[in-house]
């Protein structure tokens, strides 16, 4: 099977415009947002929607919902996206992933995690006659891109909404994003949302390696 370019694929969708299409952006957190909204806030009229339920503790939460509210009232764009936050679901994750919660981290759970935040996106998205949706979750070097885009190939048919293709950490956006983190100061937490798997004994979250 050919490898699909879904930077050109995106390319394609920007050319192929005769105006400005709205866009349900799910955004997991500020930093990735910040790369993503500089570039893609160009062509689409973003409404962004901060729907993270993996995000672990609700503390942790509020304190990235902060960080991205920061980003928005710092960061110049010609075309400001505006924000949903529905509030933290951490209830629906912890269903969803039951059983799941010490396996390795880019597996099952993650598919699990990627399919719950954007099947409420593309919800939502048709809920609201947006014309697009779509997620900054591929900036990251550590998201499995491919897999991100067949999940919303798959919502979009569900819900009859455009799903936007994307590998944003392409042309350095996630250098890009690090770049505009420093700049406006913002918290780059060290862990993906959930913290999975936990020390055996209970204690402290197992951050690993994750630095989005």
């Amino acid at each position: 099977m050919e490898k699909r370019n879904y930077q050109k694929e995106l390319d394609g969708v920007i050319a192929a415009l005769d105006s400005r299409p709205s866009l349900l952006l799910q955004g997991c957190c500020g930093p990735c947002s910040s790369y993503v909204l500089e570039y893609i806030t160009q062509y689409f009229d973003v409404t962004l929607l901060f729907y993270n339920p993996n995000i672990r503790p609700e503390s942790e939460y509020n304190r990235r919902l902060a960080t991205l509210k920061q980003l928005l009232a710092a960061m110049p764009m010609a075309h400001p996206p505006s924000l949903l936050a529905p509030g933290w679901h951490g209830s629906a994750f912890e269903q969803a992933v039951k059983g799941m919660e010490n396996l390795p981290e880019g597996g099952a759970r993650c598919t699990v995690c990627f399919r719950l935040r954007l099947e409420e996106t593309a919800r939502q998205a048709a809920e609201g006659a947006f014309d697009y949706f779509g997620t900054t979750l591929t900036v990251s070097p550590h998201k499995n891109a491919p897999l991100i885009n067949q999940i919303g190939e798959t919502l979009a048919q569900k819900y009859n909404v455009k799903w936007l293709p994307s590998d944003f950490k392409k042309r350095n956006g996630y250098l890009r994003s690090i770049q505009l983190s420093k700049e406006y100061g913002l918290y780059r937490q060290e862990y993906c949302g959930c913290g999975y798997p936990e020390k055996q004994d209970g204690a402290d979250i197992d951050r690993g390696k994750e630095m989005v």
